[in-house]
């Protein structure tokens, strides 16, 4: 059976092939910058334009279940599809990209990171930044209940420190109108 790492290698290698530019978000990104959380599927951003569709799904149909018509209506629509990996039954989640200002520098800043000894590719996954407050949108979006979208910002902020890009991050939290909960997390409060 396929490792997770190992479906992650093989869907950022077809998209590296077919010159999309994608960020791994999410769980899998905050496990990486902070405190390891188990998850079920994996999350990538990735710039799909419409005639990358077809040879991506040709790429991919082979070892794993996607639906043309969703990656369609989802690169159409700038919404996200999933491709579910028939050895393992791992699903990678590929989310569109809305044209926003956030998505751009989340895959310009994304960095290239080794993601296990036995896997030689590189994978670009977001910076400590970004997924701080990606995660912050998505706690805000859900009505800020998410303990595990809360918890994963804390982890991330206690194991970056002082490494973090304190201006980047106020910046960008004005921007998004999370401002207070970014506050809130960097004195380390519970929810």
């Amino acid at each position: 059976m396929e490792t997770p790492f190992a479906v992650l290698s093989e869907i950022t290698r077809v998209l590296e092939e077919l010159g999309i530019a994608y960020v791994v978000v999410g769980s899998f990104a905050s496990s990486m910058r902070g405190l390891y959380r188990a998850t079920a599927d994996v999350d990538i951003l990735a710039d799909i334009n419409p005639a990358q569709i077809e040879p991506l799904v040709t790429a991919l149909q082979e070892n794993f279940y996607l639906d043309e018509q969703a990656v369609r209506r989802a690169v159409a629509q700038h919404r996200s599809f999933n491709a579910i990996h028939f050895d393992s039954i791992f699903k990678v989640d590929i989310f569109v990209p809305l044209e926003s200002a956030f998505s751009h520098q989340q895959l310009a800043r994304r960095q290239l990171e080794k993601i296990a000894p036995d896997i030689e590719q590189g994978i670009y996954v977001a910076t400590a930044e970004d997924t701080i407050l990606a995660k912050l949108k998505w706690y805000r979006a859900g009505g800020e209940i998410s303990d595990a979208q809360w918890t994963d910002v804390l982890g991330i902020i206690g194991t970056q420190g002082t490494d973090l890009d304190m201006d980047y991050l106020r910046e960008w939290a004005n921007e998004l109108n999370v401002r207070e909960l970014l506050e809130a997390a960097l004195s380390g409060e519970n929810r």
